[in-house]
């Protein structure tokens, strides 16, 4: 499949992986308004491109990233209204649960992740990060409120862990321990130059999976987070039966009694 050229971002295929990776890393990948509109177009090419079964997203640099860019914002006229509108109807395209992906995410987390960058921790479906990642948001030291992003976060951490690090703002870092601890991410990669071939290595295990299977989990767990307990497992309970009769629910044990690999139908698009 061939992919938009973008200015931003990079995107790269290794086996049945695609990666994403933040590409600004002068400006610790901070989020440009063409950085923002190159991720709509990414998340959806990676997701429709068939040789793809997990995405792993990234950042060049010392940075996974830090937010909307400061400089653009206080430099240019315009500043945060460029948002307004797309804001107040929640009508946002830059992460993968914006943009409705429904193959396997997940986030690597490379050195800082500030502010707007935990829109993709929150809304990815696994999340690792190098040991000497640090985690912060300095929201309100520079007069925003912190929202969706730390929303998106209580429903995965401690609420008292997430409104610390909203109130406290920019004077105090989580270490990558510290987010193992509070289930911020779910593995810690030491040495840090390991990430991205742990975040491979994750994601093509991942890959070795029904890629129906795996998209009708990732809609009923997420699905579960919208709705009361009884509505959830109901929901559930119809993705549960939406396999029965999918070749690939008669090839897992036919593959498992005969000790080989399954040989799945290719996702779909």
């Amino acid at each position: 499949m061939t992919y938009s050229s973008f200015d931003c971002l990079k995107v790269e295929h290794d086996g049945p992986v695609g990666w994403l990776i933040n590409d600004r890393p002068e400006q610790l990948n901070a989020m440009t308004a063409q950085m923002r509109d190159e991720f709509a177009v990414a998340w959806k090419e990676l997701d429709a491109d068939p040789d793809v079964r997990v995405i792993v997203h990234t950042g060049e640099g010392r940075a996974f990233q830090t937010g909307v860019d400061v400089t653009e914002i206080a430099t240019d006229g315009v500043g945060m209204e460029r948002y307004r509108e797309s804001v107040e109807q929640f009508d946002l395209h830059f992460t993968a649960w914006h943009q409705d992906v429904g193959k396997p995410v997940i986030t690597a987390v490379n050195g800082i992740c500030a502010g707007g960058g935990f829109h993709w921790v929150a809304d990815a479906d696994v999340v690792i990060a190098a040991s000497d990642a640090q985690f912060f948001d300095p929201h309100v030291s520079v007069g925003q409120v912190v929202a969706i992003e730390a929303i998106g976060l209580i429903r995965k951490m401690p609420f008292e862990a997430v409104m610390r690090m909203a109130m406290v703002g920019r004077h105090e870092r989580i270490s990558a321990a510290r987010a193992l601890e509070l289930g911020m991410v779910s593995q810690v990669v030491d040495p840090p130059e390991q990430l991205r071939s742990e975040a491979q290595a994750l994601a093509e295990t991942i890959a070795r999976n029904s890629p129906a299977a795996l998209r009708a989990t990732k809609r009923a767990l997420w699905g579960a987070l919208e709705v009361g307990l009884t509505d959830a497992c109901r929901l559930g309970a119809k993705e549960l039966v939406s396999m029965w009769g999918h070749p690939d629910q008669e090839e897992g044990p036919r593959a498992f009694a005969e000790k080989r690999e399954p040989v799945w139908q290719p996702p779909a698009r």
